[in-house]
């Protein structure tokens, strides 16, 4: 009952993977519109969540504090859906904003040029010339992402547990190689993987309702949580800041022991 994230580029059968995967192994398939519109219920534009998935920050956007909202929001979404296992995942990131959690099967498909051009071109009604232009820019920005959100190179074949070639391979046979592989022993989604799942989700929804609340929302903070114990790590400009955090984190459920310690306000002179 594993959890399985696709990483791909435009045009490179990840779809049709993930897909296949669902068949086969009786998994939920999840794309990026699903997680788009669970976190849009939250009151967000479903166009610039969109954006913030596929797109790197403008040095604007930086300035503006909107990326991380965006982001924290898909994050509790997509852990959300996929808390109970038996899922996969084919959108931008998925084994990078489920880090932190449980051993996830983490997949990675690529495709030779030729092939990307002949789907982009059937599929979009594109010219060759406008193939070739579409995929460049489309790989080009989600390198940036990865490398800006992470720092991690998005094509390094160490981010994942698995790398496959459709040079020579079909999608038939993707499909049955990572469906053997999702039913190992190391991927079985156990009590342990549940219980990381489910301190990964209370985490992610402490970090929304403080990015959501207009007392804390300008704060950027790293939160974990571990059997009920959430900490929070960040800076804050005075203790007035850490008691409203502590007011806004408090009132979600699921939390036995708030921890501020590290949560860190200039010292006086």
């Amino acid at each position: 009952m594993s959890v399985i994230t696709i990483s791909r580029g435009s045009f490179s059968g990840g779809k049709m993977l993930a897909e296949c995967l669902s068949k086969t192994l009786g998994y939920r398939c999840i794309d990026r519109e699903v997680i788009v519109e669970r976190a849009a219920a939250r009151g967000v534009s479903q166009e610039e969540l969109r954006d913030a998935l596929q797109k790197p920050p403008t040095f604007l956007e930086r300035i503006q504090h909107k990326k991380y909202l965006y982001l924290v929001l898909i994050q509790a979404a997509l852990i959300e859906e996929v808390r109970t296992g038996k899922a996969v995942y084919h959108g931008n990131a998925g084994h990078l904003l489920l880090k932190g959690g449980p051993h996830i099967l983490r997949v990675r498909i690529i495709a030779p040029l030729e092939l990307r051009l002949k789907m982009a071109q059937d599929r979009l009604k594109f010219s060759r010339a406008e193939a070739v232009d579409y995929i460049a820019r489309m790989d080009q920005d989600r390198k940036k992402w990865t490398q800006y959100l992470y720092g991690v190179d998005w094509g390094d074949a160490s981010n994942y547990d698995i790398v496959l070639n459709l040079e020579f391979m079909d999608i038939a046979g993707a499909c049955q190689t990572v469906s053997a592989l999702a039913r190992q022993r190391c991927f079985e989604f156990t009590p342990c993987c549940q219980a990381a799942m489910d301190d990964l989700a209370l985490a992610s929804r402490v970090r929304v309702e403080l990015a959501l609340s207009d007392a804390t929302s300008h704060l950027e903070v790293e939160v974990s949580a571990k059997d009920g114990v959430v900490r929070i790590l960040g800076s804050v400009s005075n203790m007035r800041e850490v008691q409203e955090v502590r007011r806004v984190a408090s009132a979600v459920s699921g939390i036995q022991t708030l921890d501020l310690d590290e949560l860190v306000s200039p010292v006086r002179a």
